[in-house]
Order: C-alpha cells, then structure tokens, then sequence
C-alpha cells in the first residue's frame, strides 16, 4: 500500500478508493484553471501516483488576466511534471452562434474539447476540482430554483467520465494543501462579483447563514447525504414501475395514466431524454390521443403519441418547418425574426395594453443558463396566458384570434428551457412577468410587418435602456 505524505493524500486517496472514482491503468485528464482547487487536484492525484495530463481553456474574457492564468497554469504543470494542453476559446462566436450565456458557452465548450482529450489521450475520466463549498452552494441554488431529489443531492462524485477527488474538502484545506506542497495559485477576480447568483450566494448569503447558523454547511452536507441514501431507494422504485410500461415501441401511456403518481413515473423516465415535467403531465393529459408531439428541451428528440404509445424519433428527421432556433436575449435578436431588446430599472416599468407585440420579463429571468428559442407552432403546444393561470392550447388562442392557416403556420413562439414565454405579436404569458420582486425588467419588441394584424400601426414609446 503507498504510503503518503500528508493527512490530505490519505483522506483523498480512501475517498477516491471508496467511490471508485479512478484506477492506476489509464491517464487522468485533469482541468486546470489555475485556482486553488484545480492546483491540488493535480498535486494531490500526482502524489498519488496517477498518470496526469493537464487541460487549460483560456477564454479570453478577463485580457491580461485570463494571460496570467495561462502562463501560470503551465508553470504549476511544469513544477509537477505534467504534460498539458493549452486550447484559446472564442466565447463571443460561440454565444452569437447558439445564443447561449457566458457560463453555458464556456461549459459546452471546455467539455466538446475534454470529451476530444479523452478519446485523444485514452484517458479514464476528466478530474475537476469541485469542493465541499461548491457542493453547499449547488444544493442552494436547486433548492432555491425548485428541484427533485436528483437536484438536492447536489453535486456527485462522479457524473458520466467527471470525477471530483476533492468533495469531502473544504477551500481552507484545499490552500493549505497547496501551500505545504510549495506551489501557488491564482485568484479570477471576478469571483469578487455579485452578477451571479452562486457568486451572491458564495460571497454574501452564505456567510451570513454561516454566522446567524454556526455549522449550517455542515448540516446541509449531512442532509446531502440522507437525501443520497433515499434518492438510491426512490430510484429503484422508479425502475421497477417503468419497466411495467415499456414496450418495444415506447412508453405506454394509456396504462401508465392509472398509476397513482403516473407524472412523477413518466417524468422520471423522460428526465434523461430532456423533457420537463410539465410536457410530462402534458403527454399523460392527452394519452388517448394520436399525431401529439413534445420536443426535448435540447431540441433533439421528439416524443410523439400514437394510440397511446409514446414514442421517440431524432429531430434532425423532420423537416425545416420543425426546426428551433437558439436566440439570446441579452442583446437585439435578428435572426429567424427580428426582437428588439432593452433593459431598465423597474422604477420606470409602465404596462403596454393591447400590445402583443411587445413583452416585459423579469430580468432575473435570464440570468443564469437557460435555453431561450424561437420556433414555429407545434401541435399540442401549450402556454398559460398573461391574466391566466391555466394553460391553453395554442390552437385555441389562434382561434380566438380568428387567425388563418397560414397566419398559425407563420407564427413565431418563444420558449425558455421548452416552456412558452411569449407568442410574439399575438398573446403575453404570465411566466416570468414583472412582479413585485423585480428590481429591473427586459423589454422585448417584436419587429415583424403585419402579423395577425395586431401589432400594425402601433407606435412603441422610448425607454432609457442600457443594452447587454
């Protein structure tokens, strides 16, 4: 048995051993930003005698600093003895391309290029320097955002060919590990910022639960834990009912709508396909029906009912007229409509009746990482009215508007995470509203000549926005 150095190798080593994280037969990938937690992972997973290469993504988005960490990361790699990679990222082409966040686009990004290192490498997993901090704050955020029991159990150990040694260990004893060993680490300044929610969490609201609630980590580590034993319990009886109602074709509705907890069954089932649990309680409304579709939130898979049988086909198989489009909302959007957007603070937020043509969201609505898509109607669509707190079926609202066929075939709908937000130039919705919580708003205006004439001729006053 190798005999180590110091009490974190060996906690280390008996918690990668006991979640099976790693072996000695293949290299580990390791992801090095430069920071404390990324510097001992590879310290500590090199000291244990593991066959270490290093992956570093420079984004570019901090100039000199992002720089800094280059050249920085390198040197650690050098003083261990490491190889690594080095790849340059073009955020900025990359969120104009899919409209995704910042945080989203640098995530797809860095994992396309780990997932191209492992087969490169032959690797075994990719190691990433997530700690019990990182773990308190990601039970937060889901708790604070509505989650499963999947959700509150927050960070694992292992997720698919991610790894993360250093869970049971805090930031403290992360530093002090780097200091003993005699290297050094970098700070990203904007970690110092509030515009994200985990940083307001790790910097503000955390500590003062720390300090009104002296050990409430702790205590939510120890609640991570007892939610892990009965996600394991809810997990097998959720197996064990789905594999009454698979078929060879799909999933049997018709049989499963008698079940008790029939959306909770059917959601589950649908969880890693991408699918919400609103379109799951959708699919089982209108179980007897036939020729109903349901796109993933990814927009790739389809669900389509069939004599109560839901079954799955690739999107990629239908045609144009199915197709979704990524859109950001932080910045005008041009393409496949043009939407004019702005912000302001909600002191100057003034209600627009009669004015499908434009909407009003929360801004906190999109902070974070969120899919945001324009697309074309699709049969079985559903959305809850603004004034409303039940959801309609487009269908119904596009009747009521007396629209043509052409006209519903033309219509544009804009969806957050595969829920529909807005009908653009027919119908608000009342998900994401302005509210009494909101500090500032996003206006969104719709530029499209003349459709379903509801927004002609109508003239949108000026507001002092500050475009993102």
């Amino acid at each position: 048995m190798k005999e180590y150095t110091t009490e974190f190798e060996r906690r280390c080593a008996a918690f990668v051993a006991a979640q099976g994280l790693l072996h000695h037969k293949a290299p580990v990938l390791v992801a090095l930003s430069g920071g404390a937690d990324s510097v001992a992972l590879l310290a500590v997973l090199t000291a244990m005698g593991y066959d270490c290469v290093a992956a570093h993504c420079n984004y570019h988005l901090r100039g000199d600093e992002s720089m800094r960490d280059m050249r920085h990361a390198c040197n650690v790699c050098d003083a261990l003895g490491c190889d690594v990679y080095v790849r340059d990222f073009n955020v900025d082409e990359r969120r104009a391309a899919t409209g995704e966040s910042v945080e989203m686009a640098c995530r797809e990004l860095r994992y396309a290029w780990f997932a191209d290192l492992l087969d490169r490498n032959g690797a075994q997993a990719v190691a990433v320097g997530h700690h019990r901090e990182d773990r308190v704050e990601t039970f937060m955020l889901n708790l604070l955002r509505g989650t499963g029991l999947a959700g509150l159990t927050s960070m694992k150990p292992r997720h698919a060919d991610v790894v993360r040694p250093l869970l049971p260990f805090s930031r403290l004893e992360i530093e002090q590990y780097v200091a003993a060993r005699g290297l050094t680490f970098v700070d990203d300044s904007s970690n110092a910022s509030d515009a994200h929610r985990r940083n307001r969490l790790r910097n503000s609201i955390l500590p003062l639960m720390e300090q009104n609630f002296p050990g409430a980590a702790d205590a939510i580590l120890s609640t991570i834990e007892k939610l892990e034993s009965a996600e394991a319990v809810y997990r097998c009886a959720i197996n064990a009912k789905a594999r009454n109602y698979t078929t060879p074709s799909g999933i049997d509705l018709k049989a499963l709508a008698c079940e008790p907890q029939a959306a909770t069954i059917l959601f589950e089932m649908l969880r890693s396909k991408g699918f919400t649990a609103t379109q799951a309680s959708d699919m089982l409304a209108g179980a007897d029906t036939s020729g109903q579709r349901f796109f993933s939130t990814d927009g790739s898979t389809v669900a389509e009912q069939n004599r109560g049988i839901l079954t799955f086909i690739e999107a990629s198989s239908l045609g144009t007229a199915e197709a979704s489009f990524n859109v950001n909302p932080r910045h005008d959007i041009n393409s496949p409509v043009r939407i004019e957007v702005s912000f302001g603070p909600v002191e100057l937020f003034r209600p627009l009746a009669g004015r499908p043509d434009v909407a009003f969201f929360d801004a906190a609505a999109i902070e974070g990482e969120h899919r945001w898509e324009l697309r074309h109607p699709r049969r079985g669509d559903r959305m809850v009215p603004f004034g409303s707190k039940k959801g309609k079926l487009l269908s119904d609202l596009f009747n009521n508007a007396k629209l043509t066929a052409q006209q519903k075939r033309d219509a544009w709908v804009m969806l957050r995470d595969g829920e529909i937000v807005w009908l653009p130039g027919l119908r608000n919705s009342a998900l994401l509203a302005v509210g009494p919580g909101t500090r500032r708003f996003v206006r969104m205006q719709l530029h499209l000549s003349g459709f379903a004439d509801v927004s002609r001729n109508n003239k949108s006053p000026e507001i002092g926005a500050d475009h993102m």
